[in-house]
């Protein structure tokens, strides 16, 4: 394993947190459970037929013992979830036939309302719902955090090239959730990410606001924006080491921020960078994953009240019990 998940494995351990995994009928996430209550990084609870996953579990010679298991379609608290669920949904016009059939047909939903009635800390799907299902969840269920205002996502990033940010270690963000943020978005987005960082591995984040231009090289509505953004984070979090508008290359390799931005405080070394728009957060990422055989793991949703995780719907089970451990860990 590397040695830098080691420790986000460590502090899950510590925290034992109680983590639903939504999509019982995936036996990526079913040998993920196993996987995760063998090494005790978390309370994996699965919703889903008992039967199926039994004998799912069984296929991989993984044993029942520290998981969960609820078929939440038969389970006492659906009624209740449907009829809260319905409560909060109602303003949009639905009935509570239609609340039902959602939290049958989205588990993700029943998972979030877990999460909302403290019967678990956190939840991970995507596996195979949509970015949109396990969001609009999220959203709608667990809330979004009146200090923040907004859902955002993050991705963390391991590179085999240690130079770059802490050990290789970075976040990107956002890479999944809002098109266009505003400036006013993006600071929040930035507050977020650096808190996201420092929570995972106890490191001083060092904040970069990519732009294509560094300390006032180019110009135009765009530029406006990330130093817009820029100020408004270092208003809101004083002592937050952030910076821009900067450029990629002036954020991370320290030889070009002395040439380009030669009394930086990051000095080339940031380790969460902040996207101007989910066009570029989304196309760096992918190019980083692939180019560079970066591991990624995300979107990691941020803005909560409480942690929620999406997954890839190519997932491997090690990104599954990668992404719990860190869920568990952000909880």
């Amino acid at each position: 394993m590397d040695k830098r998940l080691e420790k986000i494995y460590k502090k899950a351990k510590a925290n034992k947190r109680r983590i639903v995994l939504p999509e019982g009928n995936d036996p990526r996430i079913i040998q993920a459970a196993g996987k995760i209550a063998q090494e005790a990084l978390a309370e994996p609870i699965i919703l889903g037929e008992k039967k199926f996953i039994l004998k799912e579990l069984a296929k991989f010679s993984l044993k029942p013992k520290g998981i969960n298991i609820i078929d939440y379609k038969k389970h006492l608290w659906f009624k209740k979830f449907s009829q809260e669920y319905f409560t909060l949904r109602k303003h949009k016009g639905i009935n509570l036939t239609q609340a039902k059939e959602i939290l049958i047909s989205n588990p993700a939903c029943f998972a979030a309302m877990m999460v909302r009635n403290k019967k678990a800390d956190g939840f991970v799907a995507g596996a195979r719902l949509t970015t949109r299902n396990v969001a609009k969840a999220a959203i709608q269920c667990i809330g979004v955090d009146k200090k923040i205002g907004i859902i955002s996502s993050s991705f963390l990033m391991l590179f085999s090239n240690t130079t770059f940010g802490k050990d290789g270690l970075m976040v990107f963000s956002d890479c999944a959730i809002l098109p266009n943020p505003s400036a006013k978005q993006l600071a929040k987005i930035a507050i977020c990410s650096a808190e996201l960082f420092y929570k995972l591995f106890s490191h001083r984040p060092r904040v970069a606001m990519l732009s294509y231009s560094s300390r006032g090289s180019g110009v135009g509505p765009l530029v406006e924006k990330v130093r817009e953004a820029t100020k408004l984070a270092k208003k809101e979090v004083p002592k937050l080491l952030i910076e821009g508008e900067i450029q990629a290359d002036t954020a991370i390799v320290p030889e070009i921020a002395k040439l380009k931005w030669p009394n930086s405080k990051i000095k080339g070394r940031a380790n969460v960078l902040v996207f101007p728009d989910l066009n570029s957060g989304n196309i760096a990422y992918k190019l980083s994953q692939r180019l560079s055989n970066a591991l990624a793991l995300g979107p990691l949703l941020q803005g909560l009240n409480n942690p929620c995780s999406d997954l890839s719907r190519g997932c491997s089970v090690k990104e599954i019990v990668n992404t719990v451990a860190i869920t568990a860990v952000r909880c």
